[in-house]
C-alpha cells in the first residue's frame, strides 16, 4: 500500500452525491483517488435512498457503507473505530444542500471538501466559516481551475513581482448550453441550476462567474473593495439570470472585469482571464490549458508550455505537474491537486501538526465566503442598477 505521510495509510473517503447520472460526482470520486492516496469506502450517493444504495456498487462501495441518508453516514462512521471511519466527506450535490451536509460533517469532526459555491447564501457560508474554526476541521472548496499547473505558474510569477504592479484583469467564463430553456424540458443539470430554491440568488454568475472571480482572486492576489455588477436574463421564462458583466476596484487601484455567459452559441467552458501588469501581461484559457501566453512591449510574445523540466517553469508550476512536456493534463489533474493539497493538510491534522485554514494553496472556507459574497453583492448592485458596492468582507482570505 502506498504510504501517506506519517499515517502510513491512505485516508478514507465518503461521497454525498454522485448517484447514478451524476457528473460531478464521479469527477470527484476520480480526482480524489488519482494519487494513490485516499479510497472511496463509503457514500450517500443520493437522496433517494433506493437509488443511492444501487449507485454504490459503481463506486465499488461495500453494501454495508452504502448509507441512505446524509445522517445515517455521519451516524454510522463515527460509531466505527478509529481506524476504520472516514477521514473525510466530499459533498458533490446541488448548491441547496450543501449547507446541511458540510454542517452535519464538520460537527460530526469529518474533514470537508465542498464543491463550489459553498452555500445557498452569505449567511451559510459565515456559519461554515465559524464552524471550521471550532471544529479544527480541513475544509476545501473544489474551485478546481485553481489546480491547473500553468495557473499556478502564473500567481507566482505574479506575487514576485514578474509582472509588475498589476493594474488590470479580465476574467470570462462563457458557455452557450442554455440557450434554450433545457429546464423546461426535464434536462437535470439545467433544472436545478436555474431554480432559485436550489441555485441561490443567482444563476449564470452563481455557477460561473464565480469561478472567473475566484481565479483572478487565486492568480493575482488582488484585494477587492468595490463592484457594479449587470445581470441579464435573455430567454423568456427563466428566473435567474443566464448572461452578466462586472466591474471591479481593487484596493491597489487596479481595475477588474469579470463575465459570465450560459447562451452564447457555440461556446463550451471558455473560462479565460488576461491580466495587464507594468512590466509585462499574461493570458491563459482554460480549453487549451497547457499553453500561456506572456506579453512585453518590445519583446516576441513567449508562449509558456506546461513542461516541469523547463528552467521557465517555476516552482508552483513544477509542483502541479505530473507528466513530462506534450502530454496533457487537464480537468481531473487540475480537481486531483486541490485534493492534493488538502490531503497534505487533513494528514498535519490526524499527525496533531499545525496547519492553517485560510492560507492554504487550495480554495479553503474563507475563499468559499468570498465567492458567497461576490454573488451576494453581484445581485444586489444589479438590482440597483449597477450601484457600487462594497466587495470587502472580513472573513474573506487577503
Amino acid at each position: 500500500m502506498a504510504t501517506n505521510g506519517k499515517l502510513n495509510r491512505k485516508l478514507r473517503m465518503a461521497l454525498v452525491g454522485g448517484g447514478q447520472g451524476s457528473f460531478i460526482g464521479r469527477v470527484h470520486a476520480t480526482a480524489a483517488v488519482l494519487d494513490n492516496r485516499a479510497a472511496l469506502v463509503a457514500g450517500a450517493l443520493s437522496s433517494d435512498p433506493a437509488k443511492a444504495k444501487a449507485s454504490a456498487p459503481d463506486y465499488d462501495i461495500p453494501a454495508d457503507r452504502a448509507y441512505g441518508s446524509v445522517t445515517e453516514l455521519i451516524a454510522a462512521e463515527k460509531a466505527l473505530p478509529a481506524d476504520k471511519r472516514i477521514d473525510f466527506v466530499t459533498v458533490a450535490t446541488p448548491n441547496h444542500t450543501h449547507f446541511p451536509i458540510a454542517k452535519a460533517a464538520l460537527e460530526g469532526g469529518f474533514n470537508v471538501v465542498c464543491d463550489k459555491p459553498m452555500t445557498l447564501d452569505l449567511k451559510q457560508a459565515e456559519e461554515l466559516l465559524e464552524l471550521v474554526k471550532k471544529s479544527g476541521c480541513v475544509f476545501a472548496v473544489t474551485h478546481n481551475y485553481t489546480g491547473y499547473p500553468l495557473v499556478r505558474q502564473a500567481r507566482q510569477m505574479i506575487l514576485e513581482g514578474e509582472l509588475g504592479e498589476i493594474q488590470a484583469v479580465r476574467s470570462n467564463y462563457i458557455q452557450g448550453w442554455l440557450r434554450s430553456r433545457l429546464e423546461a424540458e426535464g434536462q437535470k443539470q439545467a433544472a436545478w441550476r436555474t431554480d432559485p430554491g436550489k441555485s441561490g440568488a443567482a444563476g449564470c454568475f452563481g455557477d460561473i462567474a464565480t469561478h472567473a472571480y475566484n481565479l483572478a482572486r487565486f492568480m493575482t492576489g488582488l484585494i477587492p473593495a468595490e463592484i457594479s455588477c449587470n445581470l441579464k436574463i435573455f430567454e423568456p421564462g427563466r428566473q435567474l439570470d443566464d448572461y452578466g458583466h462586472a466591474v471591479i476596484r481593487f484596493q491597489n487601484g487596479a481595475l477588474g472585469t469579470v463575465t459570465a455567459s450560459q447562451i452564447s452559441h457555440g461556446r463550451e467552458n471558455d473560462l479565460f482571464i488576461e491580466v495587464d501588469g507594468t512590466k509585462g501581461a499574461l493570458s491563459w484559457r482554460q480549453e487549451e490549458p497547457n499553453v500561456m501566453i506572456v506579453r512585453r512591449n518590445g519583446h516576441p510574445h513567449a508562449m509558456y508550455t506546461r513542461d516541469p523540466n523547463a528552467p521557465h517553469m517555476n516552482d508552483a508550476g513544477r509542483a502541479a505537474c505530473r507528466l513530462p512536456s506534450g502530454h496533457p493534463e487537464a480537468f481531473f489533474e487540475a480537481f486531483a491537486n486541490i485534493y492534493r493539497g488538502a490531503y497534505d493538510d487533513i494528514v498535519k491534522r490526524a499527525t496533531g501538526e499545525a496547519f492553517s485554514a485560510t492560507e492554504t494553496v487550495y480554495p479553503n472556507v474563507a475563499d468559499g465566503v468570498d465567492g458567497m459574497h461576490f454573488i451576494q453583492q453581484c445581485v444586489a448592485s444589479s438590482q440597483q442598477n449597477g450601484a457600487w458596492l462594497s466587495l470587502k468582507h472580513p472573513a474573506a482570505r487577503r
